[in-house]
């Protein structure tokens, strides 16, 4: 049967979207490997526009990230266990969030001198691909006003502006600004409250951005968990929509032949029930084949050495990679280019087994493996929901920006652990949620150059007996 063509497919050829009617008839098989391969292809696009609509529903900026599209909104304080916008965010800097949409023109941001703080404003579009990454490793840290321009737009910039080409209408600026505890938010929210965003036909005019439009009906879980529950024909559909202002990349064109095969054509509507029969069964059969590997994809992304895996390769920038870029956007949506910032995640201890929080660890850095850094660094608790879990003392990242003590050797213990480790140990202690398992990340940003080239990597987790 897995050899069987699909019959009733070719007399209905001519019904399928525009494109399909000259391709050969597809097996079974092939069908559901396509809408497998599509399911996993689009992954990214649709948790973009998931987030999104999420993070625009207000009708004006929160002391959050949340602001109307072309709007920053600015978180004001770390993330707290009830964020849950993103996926594993992060502790150690405070958020300069931008949904953007420069399908009618550009937008023009303006820059402030951070002063000598550290960061990045990197852009993704809406496949998850960052395409630049404006900041204190690539721009510095001067004053600078520049321009996200979206496809197809002819018209000239002022003198100044430095221009930055979105390869969709829309797409996302996660910005991230170093951040040393909490006494060091008001210098922090000073450069914050001079990033500003206006489309270029309000640019050195007066201007007062619009209310945003808000459903009170919105669903705000989170986004992973919204795509997962959604069923073929809403995802199929969403996808082919969002491809009517989210053009594919130009080296996408083979698996945009494939999904011609089963009716999915860019810039065209799509029903899984107008569909042959049996195509319809390979796009309903697809979210429960292609999730699995989704997430498995995340598990096991990069290299794994001493129970910690890194990725170091085709992260931020996936070309053809779409396993991998679903992965990323599964479990670290807004994941920057190695350059700016390495994570390494360990989802296990130095023995293989899975961290439990109910067990205690340490993780032993020797003097020479204090992590090379030329930014910060940070390691990150994240509860089996990959969000952030309560604990007694709010301490969710610990890292080189704390009162750390060190040994006198000059090496450094983290503690890891659901209770105190003692008066003594506190200021080393990373808290385990209150039940099930965890994982963790280090961020190292603007690593050295061995981090990228793999010469360093992290140190095991040890289980204390």
């Amino acid at each position: 049967m897995k050899a069987l063509f699909l019959a009733a497919a070719c007399a209905g050829a001519a019904a399928l979207a525009s494109g399909a009617a000259a391709q050969q008839p597809v097996s079974m098989e092939e069908a559901r490997e396509i809408a497998r391969d599509a399911y996993i292809y689009a992954y990214p696009l649709v948790l973009m526009e998931v987030s999104g609509h999420i993070s625009t529903n207000v009708p004006e900026p929160t002391g959050s990230t949340s602001a109307p599209v072309n709007q920053f909104g600015h978180a004001l304080a770390f993330p707290d266990p009830s964020f849950t916008v993103v996926v594993r965010p992060n502790a150690d800097t405070l958020y300069s969030s931008l949904i953007f949409d420069v399908s009618k023109e550009p937008l023009v941001v303006t820059v402030p001198d951070s002063g000598g703080r550290y960061y990045l404003l990197p852009m993704l579009d809406n496949w998850t691909d960052v395409f630049a990454s404006p900041g204190s490793r690539t721009t510095g840290n001067g004053a600078q006003v520049l321009a996200i321009v979206g496809p197809g737009w002819e018209g000239d910039l002022p003198a100044g502006i430095a221009r930055y080409d979105s390869p969709t209408a829309g797409g996302w600026i996660g910005g991230r600004v170093q951040t040393n505890g909490t006494a060091d938010y008001d210098a922090v929210h000073a450069f914050q409250n001079g990033l500003t965003a206006v489309p270029l036909s309000a640019y050195g005019k007066p201007y007062e951005p619009p209310k945003g439009e808000v459903d009170p009906n919105r669903d705000v879980s989170a986004p992973p968990d919204q795509v997962d529950e959604m069923d073929a024909a809403t995802f199929f559909a969403t996808f082919a929509d969002l491809m009517k202002s989210n053009p594919p990349h130009a080296n996408d064109y083979p698996i945009i032949d494939r999904m011609k095969r089963i009716g999915i054509v860019p810039g065209e509507g799509f029903s899984v029930a107008d569909q042959p029969q049996a195509i319809q069964d390979a796009l309903n059969a697809a979210p429960e084949e292609a999730l699995p590997l989704i997430k498995a994809a995340w598990a096991k992304a990069g290299v794994l050495e001493n129970g910690w895996r890194t990725n170091l390769a085709a992260i931020g920038t996936y070309g053809a990679d779409y396993l991998h870029r679903a992965g990323v956007a599964y479990g670290g949506l807004g994941a920057n280019v190695p350059d700016d910032a390495v994570y390494p995640t360990a989802f296990a201890d130095s023995e293989g087994r899975p961290f439990d929080s109910g067990r205690r660890y340490v993780m032993h850095f020797d003097k020479d493996q204090i992590p090379p850094v030329r930014a910060f660094w940070s390691l990150t608790m994240y509860n089996d929901r990959q969000l952030f879990a309560d604990n007694p003392i709010d301490r969710y990242a610990i890292g080189d920006r704390d009162d750390l003590a060190f040994n006198p050797d000059g090496s450094l213990d983290l503690y890891i652990q659901r209770a105190s480790p003692g008066a003594d140990k506190d200021s080393n202690w990373l808290p385990a949620p209150q039940s099930g398992s965890f994982t963790m990340n280090l961020r190292l940003y603007w690593p050295s150059f061995e981090v990228i080239d793999g010469r360093w990597s992290p140190p095991p987790v040890t289980l204390v007996e």
